[in-house]
Formats: C-alpha cells, structure tokens, sequence
C-alpha cells in the first residue's frame, strides 16, 4: 500500500463509515414512505446512490415529507 493512502487512512475511514450510514438510512427512508415534499421515489434513489455523502443529505433536508 502506497504511503500516501496509509497516511490518510485515518481521515478515510470514518468518512467512509459516515457515507454508508447516511447512505443506508436514506434509502430505508425511501423505500419505506410513498411521499416526497419534491420529486419521486426513483428519482430519491438515484441521488441517494450515486451522489455520494451529499445526495443523502440533500433527501434528509429537502425531499423528505414531515411525519
């Protein structure tokens, strides 16, 4: 393992850990309600997924409904 990347495992790893939470929360949230405050499920699902540590945040304060 390159040097580099040993020297910023540290700062990595939880960073990595916190994306895969928020990841895993976002999507049950999704998957389990029917109603947005913007947009549909599959589009959710999407930014979910594929933008990474934002996309999560994005659905937690603007896409989903107040219960």
């Amino acid at each position: 393992m390159p040097d580099i990347i040993r020297e910023y495992l540290p700062i990595l790893i939880p960073i990595i850990i916190l994306e895969i939470a928020l990841m895993i929360y976002s999507l049950r949230h999704v998957l389990k309600h029917d109603r947005y405050k913007f947009g549909s499920r599959t589009m959710w699902i999407l930014i979910v997924v594929f933008i990474q540590i934002i996309g999560p945040i994005l659905y937690l304060t603007i896409g989903r409904e107040d219960e």
